[in-house]
Formats: C-alpha cells, structure tokens, sequence
C-alpha cells in the first residue's frame, strides 16, 4: 500500500520530536513542556504520581514507547483531565468503575493512588468498587476490590 507524502513526513516529525537530541541534554518532557496541552497533562501526572509518574515514565519511554507517552500525556491528561466540567475528584471516580467493568486491574492499581492524590477517600473507593460490581459483574467487582485493598495496604490506608 502506499503512502501520502504528507502521513510519511508527519510520522517522520513525530519519531524525530520523540528521539532523544545528541545536542541537547534536556529531556523530552522539559522539550514538550513548551506545548502548553502537553504542559497541563504533565502538571497533572506530576499531582497525582509525582515525578516518576509524569517525567519519570516520559523520559524512559523507548522510542517504541513514545508516542504512547505523548498520547496519554497530551490526549488523556492535558485536554480531558484539564476540563472545568468536573473535578479530578470525580473524574478519579468514574475511573476507578470503568476500570472495573473494564477488568483492568494493573490500570485500577495506578489510578486508587491517583484517586488518593485527587482527594478520594479508601470509603469513596470501596462505594465505588461496590456500585461498580453491580453494573459490570461480581466477579469484575471482586477483582476490583482485592486490586484496590493491595494498593491502599501499600499506602498504610487499610
């Protein structure tokens, strides 16, 4: 198949903006903090895991990794996680129940200590885990809750 001069050159600008500058000892996150999208996802990394949750995980990202990175940080973090219409709070929520109905508990794990950093409390996520093993599955649910009980031990929360 082939490909537009223009896809070629833009995936070419994204493998190149994503390298590692033999000239420059900055890093990719403090090169794409000039992005103010960027910038806010990153902010918001930074709050809810600290440095090694935002620039930690940025700056070691293979090249393979990369675009994964941009994506979370720029898509994910800098123009949803940045709306006014709700909190990080109650973003941090909803969450944690679509993380449950979706079986996902590596992703469950990291974001209860994003809820814990957004203000949410061990109760809050234990009614969550609850209203959420009710919509998606008791043994979705379940999961959920051994997931969650690991991660707010590790945190001296339960």
């Amino acid at each position: 198949m082939k490909q537009s001069a223009a896809g070629a050159k833009a995936r070419t600008a994204t493998r190149k903006r994503g390298a590692p500058s033999g000239n420059s000892s900055r890093s990719r996150s403090q090169r794409e903090s000039a992005d103010p999208v960027f910038a806010g996802g990153l902010a918001v990394r930074r709050e809810m895991w600290g440095h090694e949750g935002a620039e930690g995980q940025i700056d070691a990202a293979s090249d393979f990794l990369w675009p994964m990175q941009d994506v979370v940080t720029r898509y994910c973090f800098g123009q949803t996680w940045t709306r006014k219409g709700l909190s990080r709070k109650a973003r941090s929520m909803i969450t944690l129940g679509i993380l449950v109905a979706q079986g996902r508990p590596h992703e469950l794990k990291v974001h209860v200590r994003g809820a814990i950093a957004n203000g949410v409390t061990p109760e809050e996520i234990q009614e969550v885990l609850l209203h959420a093993m009710v919509y998606s599955g008791i043994p979705r649910g379940v999961e959920g809750f051994r997931s969650a009980e690991e991660v707010l031990k590790d945190m001296r929360l339960a």
